[in-house]
């Protein structure tokens, strides 16, 4: 059984012009020490999935369909006091800005020892020496002596730092990560993702890891998730994913990156942009800014399907009676700088990610 389970997953933002739907058919599981990477371009429905899993949508976002399993027990729609007792405890958050999660009116010790009092059977002296193997386990400095010092006198690396031990304190089986390493330097990041592994490894600890850096989705994750208008185009193990991406939208991304060990002249782009909510087409959300749509992709919105080796792919590429369903209408011309669905290589910008993936 998965340790967490995410069903048909549904969010909806009622508003005076109508429903808006944000998540629409989300589905995904991850195992207990496993890494999932969440990969998309921004508005693309990320970090409100882990929102919803955590139980921290705000109103008037609402669950309207699906179910959130964790360890077998559906655990949206609990009652406030029911899931504030799982959050922390069984789910722990990393933040991307460090400054709104640590209040700085308290000590990063009295922050600490009181997620562990609340969650924990362990007195105040045990909280605090607890307290203190933590940020040594993050790698903070002088644990003994900074456990007495307020947020702002750390520095913004110091601070995520103590931000994933507040997460990791009270020992949850499941972290949601969303974009932990986006406000830090290259040298930090590249510390905070060791981190993060290192701990998993030893904890057994499993990590939603939401980010747009596919570098370091490259690094981190075991598997990855690209999600486009709010529902998971492509799913399935990182290096297939990136060495050999199946749906258009994956390939674009893959193509965009700067490669690291080959000059090209010029990236390939994808055109247009995400749909607002209150505009997302018929069919396959993507089609408008597709080269390969044909006329199934407008009318009918293909489900997660088989796409060769361990991925799977929203797209009817992948189908099995595609060719009969292209008779229907010809693909649209393919435009310079579009990518190919299952090209390993589109362009040379693939090979730097594809590197980090080996």
């Amino acid at each position: 059984m998965p340790l967490l389970e995410v069903q048909e997953l549904r969010v909806e933002f009622p508003t005076r012009r109508g429903v808006l739907t944000a998540l629409d058919g989300v589905s995904f599981a991850i195992e207990a020490g496993e890494v999932l990477g969440v990969v998309g371009e921004s508005g693309a429905g990320k970090s409100l999935t882990g929102a919803a899993v955590i139980g921290l949508l705000e109103p008037p976002g609402r669950v309207a369909g699906g179910q959130i399993l964790l360890d077998g027990r559906r655990i949206d729609g609990l009652p406030y006091e029911q899931m504030r007792r799982i959050r922390g405890r069984e789910i722990g958050a990393i933040f991307q800005d460090p400054l709104t999660t640590l209040n700085p009116l308290y000590t990063v010790g009295q922050q600490l020892a009181e997620t562990m009092l609340t969650h924990l059977p362990v007195n105040p002296a045990e909280a605090r020496r607890r307290a203190i193997r933590w940020l040594e386990d993050v790698g903070i400095p002088g644990a003994a002596q900074r456990i007495d010092a307020y947020p702002h006198e750390f520095s913004g690396g110091m601070r995520q730092r103590v931000v994933i031990a507040l997460a990791l304190c009270a020992e949850p089986r499941l972290v949601i990560a969303d974009e932990p390493t986006t406000a830090l330097d290259v040298s930090i990041q590249a510390q905070i993702i060791t981190l993060l592994k290192g701990l998993c490894r030893e904890h057994g600890t499993a990590i939603m890891l939401i980010t747009h850096d596919m570098g370091v989705i490259a690094e981190t994750a075991d598997r990855v998730a690209v999600m486009y208008a709010g529902r998971i185009a492509e799913i399935g193990p990182v290096r297939d994913v990136i060495k050999h991406a199946r749906h258009p939208y994956t390939v674009g991304l893959m193509g965009s990156i700067p490669s690291l060990s080959a000059r090209v002249e010029r990236l390939a782009q994808i055109d247009g942009a995400m749909p607002r909510l209150a505009a997302i087409p018929p069919g396959c959300a993507f089609h408008p800014r597709c080269g390969h749509a044909f006329a199934r992709c407008k009318s009918e919105r293909p489900e997660l399907m088989d796409a060769g080796g361990s991925s799977r792919a929203a797209c009817w590429l992948h189908a099995a009676d595609s060719a009969s369903a292209m008779v229907a209408g010809a693909p649209r011309e393919a435009r310079p700088g579009d990518a190919r669905p299952g090209d390993a290589r589109p362009g040379a910008a693939r090979q730097g990610v594809a590197d980090d993936a080996r």
